[in-house]
């Protein structure tokens, strides 16, 4: 069997050919990657940070009549003596403001008004015990509104 001799030109020119057929062949594949998969994010929700103050009136356990109204503390830094000082005064204009719906004129011992002022405060002593100081990246939200008129804040110190 005799093999053929053919030219140097023409083995370059055969050779080139045969590379190019595969190469394309190789080209032509999908190439799949694989992307990461990225879950979505996880958004948690935070606690109110509120307390309810709670209004009864009438003396009677069987009679009793309430309101309530959560004052907001998200927008204070419970750290610092100042905005302590803002919760307690909110508490009790939103006691004045719940007792005063209810009929109540009262303001001494055993009233509406301190009974719900005093209550609140005990909770609010227990927040202030497990009140982490706000971080340098905190933002302030924007301020709680009250339910009573704004002047109250001026005219009952």
């Amino acid at each position: 069997m005799s093999v053929p001799n053919f030219s140097p030109a023409i083995r370059m020119l055969v050779l080139g050919a045969t590379a190019l057929t595969l190469g394309s062949t190789a080209l032509a594949q999908t190439v799949v990657v694989a992307q990461p998969v990225v879950p979505p994010p996880v958004v948690v929700q935070t606690a109110p940070e509120e307390i309810v103050i709670v209004g009864h009136y009438g003396r009677l356990p069987d009679n009793i009549e309430s309101a309530s109204q959560a004052v907001g503390y998200g927008d204070l830094d419970l750290s610092i003596p100042r905005d302590r000082d803002v919760l307690r005064h909110r508490i009790s204009l939103t006691a004045r403001y719940l007792c005063d719906k209810l009929g109540e004129t009262d303001i001494g011992p055993g009233s509406c008004r301190e009974a719900a002022t005093r209550d609140a405060m005990q909770r609010v002593g227990t927040i202030w015990e497990h009140f982490a100081p706000r971080g340098t990246a905190w933002v302030r939200p924007s301020a709680w509104v009250a339910p009573y008129p704004q002047a109250w804040v001026t005219q009952y110190p």
